[in-house]
């Protein structure tokens, strides 16, 4: 099999670490210790091997060690399918983050096409019951791991979306100063609706296709106001100039991919997710993110590599053993947080263990055993 694996990593001043050194095999990564400790930072400093703000969407300056605040650099060897890349990614005195793969300088979505990240953290058990915003994002990160130029069309569609809601707020109604920004909010936008179906449709092969412990969630996506996102560039377009009276009105955009969210049913019941219990919210999460893993597997080639902090929380034995056969069934290099080793008793010597302490403020790593 191929495969998708962080051989080396090295963290300076970063977070809660001065300095942090992991040699791994690409065996699965156990990470325990008390709450506070540090094991969170380990998880989010491999999240920036990927493009993006990481698993906790921070700001570069928020990430540097206190009270230093010299700055902060993350480096890894990366085994990608038959390759080894040197990656090193870093900030200094707040700056944007810096990206250097193989000794060059990169754009941070260089990152997406030697590497695929996926995670799971605490905030996201909420993700059934909170706003569409939180869902829309679960959504894009899933479809940015298929496709990584899904950012820029993201990143395209809410530029020119907040120069068209500030010419709203000013109350301009010369049709002129739209038109541009229409068009290219509706590329960008057509883009960024059809990558999101495509997703959803490997997500659902993929969850047809498994025999799996977790519960399959019938996907789907929809749009506030019952708005019917039209599939052709010109019809998207003309929406936007149709919708212009009522956006005058509001001051901002009221129609488009913006304003989209992720319906989930739990198949098995027929229950929409967010009236399932917490522990079936969880488990239908967890079904989403094997499942993007397992749909990766098959067009990137080799699993993705796994973030899942806390993930034995709202988990019973039985099902975190079966997560834990799951993962290595599929021979990804998931990284796992919990306060205790006896949470990771089910994974044996078919993972590596690392403690984490806090001393004084800094966090120490050291090598540790079943």
């Amino acid at each position: 099999m191929t495969t998708l694996a962080v051989k080396h990593l090295t963290l300076s001043h970063f977070r809660s670490h001065k300095a942090a050194r992991l040699s791994l095999d690409g065996r699965p990564v156990a990470i325990h210790g008390a709450n506070g400790a540090g094991k969170t930072n380990i998880l989010e400093a491999v999240s920036l091997l990927s493009p993006g703000r990481g698993l906790r969407g921070a700001k570069a300056e928020d990430m540097a060690r206190r009270p230093e605040a010299l700055g902060w650099k993350i480096t890894a060897v990366l085994q990608s399918l038959h390759q080894l890349h040197e990656v090193e990614t870093w900030s200094e005195g707040g700056a944007t983050r810096q990206v250097r793969i193989d000794d060059k300088s990169a754009a941070q979505v260089a990152l997406g096409r030697i590497a695929r990240v996926l995670w799971l953290v605490p905030s996201m058990d909420r993700l059934w019951t909170d706003g569409a915003e939180g869902r829309r994002k679960f959504l894009d990160r899933m479809t940015m791991s298929f496709e990584p130029s899904h950012a820029e069309a993201v990143l395209t569609y809410e530029k020119a979306m907040r120069e068209r809601n500030r010419l709203l707020k000013d109350g301009q109604r010369d049709a002129h100063w739209y038109h541009a920004l229409e068009v290219q909010m509706a590329r960008a936008g057509g883009q960024l609706h059809a990558n999101r179906l495509t997703a959803l449709g490997q997500l659902a092969a993929a969850q047809a296709e498994a025999e799996t412990a977790f519960p399959v969630a019938d996907l789907s996506l929809f749009h506030a106001d019952d708005f019917d996102m039209p599939h052709e560039v010109d019809a998207l377009a003309e929406a936007f100039e149709a919708s212009r009276p009522r956006d005058l009105m509001a001051g901002r955009t009221l129609v488009g991919p913006h304003r989209a969210d992720l319906g989930a049913v739990f198949a098995a019941k027929g229950v929409v997710a967010r009236d399932c219990s917490t522990g079936e919210q969880k488990a239908l999460l967890i079904s989403l993110i094997l499942a993007n893993a397992r749909a990766l597997a098959q067009t990137f080639g080799a699993p993705p590599i796994l973030l899942l902090d806390e993930v034995a929380a709202h988990l019973d034995a039985t099902r975190r053993a079966a997560l834990y056969d799951e993962i290595c069934a599929l021979g990804a290099q998931a990284f796992m947080t919990g306060t205790g080793p006896e949470l990771f008793d089910a994974l044996g010597d078919r993972a590596a263990f690392y403690e984490v302490s806090d001393d004084d403020g800094t966090s120490q790593v050291r090598k540790g055993t079943l």
